[in-house]
């Protein structure tokens, strides 16, 4: 087992960034001034299965939106931290309240204010289009880019490395 894979093997909690993340880092306005996101079901599957895995998931985001918070809502996610543009910070500060130790998290980000998050976590985990200076950084990056699918990869990984893939997937066939 690879360091990596090691350290996804004690991930308690994944945390995602929002934009360029479960999203393609898009934003779409309308003419009335409403804000528009998609996000990929395949990642909302995969967030499904880490949290039914005994594995938490939160959101730190720097944007402030009842979008984001409606999907969190929907997905199960309680934890969600909006508006914070210090997410190294906001990642410490979550950590504490949750009782977990940085390294028995994971973060994923795609670009510049996630570094300071990715380099604190116990796994620092990125999109394939995320900034160089963020690729760099992360012990692992996906094949898939931002809101195409990378959160589930990044939760199946996770859930390989602990053992709990074969259950998982079991699950769908009886």
């Amino acid at each position: 087992m690879s360091a990596v894979e090691q350290a996804a093997a004690t991930v308690r909690l994944l945390v995602l960034d929002v934009d360029g993340v479960l999203t393609d880092g898009r934003l779409y306005y309308g003419n009335d001034g409403e804000e528009l996101k998609a996000f990929n079901i395949k990642d909302g599957l995969g967030i499904k299965l880490l949290r039914d895995a005994g594995v938490g998931v939160a959101i730190i985001t720097g944007r402030e939106s009842e979008i984001v918070a409606r999907r969190a809502r929907e997905l199960g996610i309680d934890q969600v931290v909006q508006g914070r543009e210090d997410k190294r910070q906001a990642l410490r500060e979550l950590c504490a309240r949750e009782g977990l130790q940085l390294t028995e998290c994971a973060y994923m980000g795609d670009d510049l204010p996630d570094l300071g998050a990715i380099l604190d976590a116990g796994l620092g985990m990125t999109v394939a289009d995320a900034s160089p200076d963020v690729r760099e950084a992360a012990a692992w990056c996906s094949v898939l880019d931002g809101g195409c699918g990378a959160v589930r990869e990044a939760c199946e990984f996770i859930l390989r490395a602990r053992g709990d893939w074969a259950a998982t997937a079991a699950g769908f066939t009886q």
